[in-house]
């Protein structure tokens, strides 16, 4: 069983691990363990003094040592004595703030619990149990009911909150956070992942320290900025060893993770939706549920967290017909062309590629409305037929005739105030009345928590995705949102705004990839500004950066590997000099870099010489023989590209037979040895041969040892091995 309730305790165990949980006396229920499984109750290492100032609850009496300021809790609240953060807040009728939250019942059963209008992960009864732990606050009526799923085979433990208002009265949330995870120390390191548009999900690796650190996104999204996901750590821990923690948050709007550490040196971290774009009016009667926290912890260092996260995101959250199988090589138009193309253009682009065995052809922004720029258009899904002679459907039937597929980019989300749809409904807008707008793009935000506008997107994608043979949607958002406000809901609910928006979206997304099943959705957001477990939900590919430039994309690829699996991460050969970075590098770096993901290209075919198409074709053939391997075998990350002078990575069958190892050396250095890379997760006592190689290694020596990598000349020089194993212990 992989929870088990005995006596005040709960144990939720997984393969590996251990999650420890324990009621006290008073109802208030303690945070005890989450680590290497022990066989023990942990709660002996809890030994508190009497802290000054540190309050203590009504009921202890003088109990002085007993206090909610300096307890493990497993689920916060503001009011009670506790001054940390909170996970949780609410205003009552009255105008008092208090929640005092103590057990009152609990129920084990088998399954993993949904989530009502929001992405889950799911299992069923065979994978995956589910705890549900119910605390009232006596005063008001509220129920916050913490529930659990534990998916044993997988090393994973998803957390969300199920708030419901049983009082007399309504009462409004102000902080409904997902998780809230006590350590008995502080003496942790915390890495998160930042960035920027065209540079996203940089890795950064800090102490805690005593006070509070966080990182969060006000901007309608999950962004570019911050990504909501976290990893704490020992301070010795690396890839292959030590204790580590992993949160991902499945959410695609404003976000925010905390941790403090508090005067006892304790560390508290909470992850959940951002209370600065927040409130939820709970009527009497009404539920409201949080998003969920996807939570992993390894003993084994970064590594297998990272594999643990990457399983239960392909295996528990992608859904649909391209969950795991392979995906089609694809050229998309848009680096090649920008606005400025016709029908005969996109066919010569698609024909080039046909040739060179490419299988898709993605037809990006400018095919619809008035849409020669970024100025106009967004909202007006028809297509332009001045661009497009003789419409969409011709097009895309002169495409499959080549043997190719067609796919298509929306930005459904977005409305230019030019555009016969914003001339038609203002209103639909988000925009604060007798106020200007704030511009991003030159083009607004469509208001996706009203209905009618979500029946419009629906009806006029659905109309396109059932009249023309599209097998494939770039879904794009090209800004932060703001201006929240909308003459639909009253003046003192506004800050339910951001997240009934995020319901929209998902509600559509929901209804639109369930009719359309065998449809590849790929997410966008300016690249990777949505790159989130809960778009992944939907979409089981995301572009992951506008930034196409090979060497940056190491970068980039590397911090997005932390959580998210390869077969997520749309990756693409574009054009030099890169239209980012005025970078110049060589066809095989770029086609190597991109490989690590699901692969295309995108730039115009035509231009390239003879020997460069040649080198396409050998690229789309050798991926689609490699792809398996690249998909389905466990990533390992051999090197750090901010300290090692390169980028390397590998993917290792699961029967450790087949081994690929890639890379990018940034710079040749004179008169120097050959590097040596380590290799990970092979068997050791088995032998292995590199392709072209007569030698044969033992699998102890390429992971002790390591490979000797080729000598290069130049900056930005790709290499790549692939091992067999030619004989078992």
């Amino acid at each position: 069983m992989a929870i088990i309730f005995e006596g005040n305790m709960f144990h939720l165990t997984t393969a590996h691990t251990l999650y420890q949980m324990g009621i006290d006396a008073f109802g208030i229920l303690h945070h005890l363990w989450y680590g290497e499984k022990t066989d023990c109750s942990m709660q002996y290492l809890y030994n508190y003094p009497d802290v000054g100032f540190s309050g203590n609850p009504y009921e202890a009496g003088k109990l002085r040592t007993y206090s909610m300021d300096t307890l493990p809790l497993e689920y916060a609240t503001v009011g009670n004595g506790d001054y940390r953060i909170p996970a949780a807040a609410a205003v009552h009728a009255d105008g008092s703030c208090a929640l005092d939250l103590r057990y009152e019942s609990h129920k084990i059963y088998e399954g993993k619990y949904a989530i009502e209008g929001l992405p889950a992960v799911y299992a069923d009864d065979s994978q995956a149990q589910t705890l549900e732990i119910r605390m009232r606050d006596a005063a008001s009526g509220l129920v916050a009911v913490l529930r659990y799923g534990v998916l044993e085979a997988s090393d994973v433990i998803t957390r969300s909150v199920v708030f419901e208002n049983e009082g007399a009265e309504a009462l409004t949330l102000t902080k409904a956070h997902s998780v809230c995870l006590p350590l008995m120390d502080g003496t942790w390191d915390w890495l998160h992942f930042h960035g920027r548009h065209t540079m996203e999900r940089q890795v950064e690796r800090k102490e805690l320290f005593h006070g509070i650190q966080q990182i969060g996104s006000t901007r309608g999204t999950s962004s570019h900025q911050q990504n909501p996901a976290l990893i704490l750590c020992e301070q010795g821990c690396t890839e292959t060893s030590g204790l580590c923690i992993g949160a991902a948050l499945m959410y695609s709007g404003s976000f925010q993770a905390q941790i403090e550490v508090d005067q006892l040196g304790q560390a508290r971290m909470v992850m959940g939706i951002h209370p600065d774009q927040f409130s939820w009016k709970l009527e009497r009667g009404a539920r409201f549920s949080t998003p969920e926290v996807i939570l992993s912890c390894s003993t084994q260092g970064l590594e297998r967290l990272s594999q643990q996260f990457h399983a239960v995101i392909r295996n528990h959250v992608c859904r649909g017909s391209y969950q795991l199988s392979s995906r089609p090589v694809l050229i998309n138009n848009w680096e090649a062309t920008y606005f400025d193309f016709n029908e005969e253009k996109i066919f010569s682009i698609a024909k080039q590629a046909s040739e060179l065995g490419i299988d898709l052809m993605v037809l990006d922004d400018g095919w619809f409305g008035k849409r020669d720029d970024d100025c106009s258009g967004l909202g007006d899904w028809t297509v332009n037929e001045q661009k497009l002679k003789g419409g969409l459907a011709a097009l895309v039937e002169k495409i499959n005739a080549l043997g190719m597929r067609f796919g298509l980019w929306f930005e459904p989300e977005m409305v230019s105030e030019d555009s016969d749809l914003y001339r038609a409904h203002p209103d639909w807008a988000i925009r604060i009345p007798d106020r200007d707008p704030v511009r991003s793009r030159y083009q607004l935000v469509l208001d996706l928590s009203r209905e009618d506008v979500r029946e419009y997107l629906y009806g006029s994608i659905s109309s396109l995705l059932r009249e023309n043979h599209i097998e494939y949607v770039k879904w794009d958002m090209n800004r932060s949102i703001c201006d929240w406000n909308t003459e639909t809901l009253p003046s003192t609910r506004q800050r339910e705004l951001p997240h009934r928006y995020v319901l929209g979206l998902y509600e559509l997304l929901e209804r639109l990839t369930q009719e359309f099943p065998d449809v590849l959705f790929e997410g966008c957001s300016g690249g990777g500004g949505r790159f989130d477990a809960g778009m992944l939900y939907y979409c089981p590919q995301i572009w992951c950066s506008d930034d196409t430039d090979a060497h940056e994309r190491t970068f980039i690829q590397y911090g997005t590997s932390f959580f998210y699996p390869v077969s997520t991460v749309g990756s693409h050969v574009s054009a030099v000099p890169n239209h980012q970075t005025g970078r110049t590098t060589s066809l095989e770096t770029r086609g190597t870099v991109a490989m690590a993901g699901s692969f295309g290209y995108e730039l115009d075919l035509n231009l390239l010489s003879e020997d460069e198409k040649q080198t396409v074709s050998e690229q789309v053939e050798h991926y689609r023989q490699l792809q398996s391997l690249i998909y389905n075998g466990s990533y390992h990350r051999l090197s750090d590209p901010y300290a090692d002078g390169m980028a390397a990575w590998s993917f290792v069958s699961e029967d450790q037979a087949c081994v690929l190892v890639q890379g990018v050396i940034y710079r040749a250095v004179p008169n120097a040895l050959r590097r040596r890379l380590r290799l990970r997760g092979l068997h050791a006592q088995a032998h292995y041969r590199i392709s072209g190689e007569e030698q044969v290694y033992s699998g102890s020596a390429l992971m002790a040892g390591g490979v000797l990598l080729p000598r290069v000349m130049g900056d930005d020089v790709s290499f790549e091995l692939y091992l067999e194993l030619v004989k078992k212990a």
